[in-house]
């Protein structure tokens, strides 16, 4: 599904006609939908052959529309990325996270990818603040 979504939303046509599978620690089984958008960039990332800032994580759900959603205990969540060491996450918009953590807030997964990847503009808040144009 997160491929499909990919192909018609992310502008990776190419991903249609691929075979793909996705590996996880431990070989852990995802079933866990705030994974979408992470598995969504990582793929993107392996496209465009271009990587992600550091100690950066991304959570959300994504629609078949392109849209990325709310995840249920987000703002849980993005607290203990932040006490794991993680400065910035890549999220639904309206989002909010604990102080010190800068939020890049997307509505489409093309958004997060632009984000993400630095592949166009987008929104950024700080700590669920302040905004800025990256």
């Amino acid at each position: 599904m997160v491929a499909a979504v990919l192909t018609e939303h992310g502008k990776f046509k190419q991903l249609a006609r691929m075979e793909m599978y996705v590996s996880t620690v431990g070989g852990m089984a995802l079933t866990e939908p705030a994974a979408d958008l992470a598995i969504a960039l990582s793929l993107a990332s392996s496209m465009t052959k271009r990587t992600f800032q550091d100690k950066t994580v991304a959570l959300g759900e994504l629609g078949l529309a392109g849209e990325v959603r709310r995840v249920p205990d987000l703002e849980w969540r993005l607290k203990e990325a932040h006490r794991m060491g993680f400065h910035t996450a890549i999220v639904p918009r309206g989002a909010k996270g604990p102080a010190g953590m800068k939020l890049l807030e997307a509505g489409t997964v093309a958004e997060a990818i632009a984000l993400g990847l630095g592949t166009g503009a987008a929104t950024a808040t700080g700590a669920g603040t302040d905004t800025e144009k990256r």
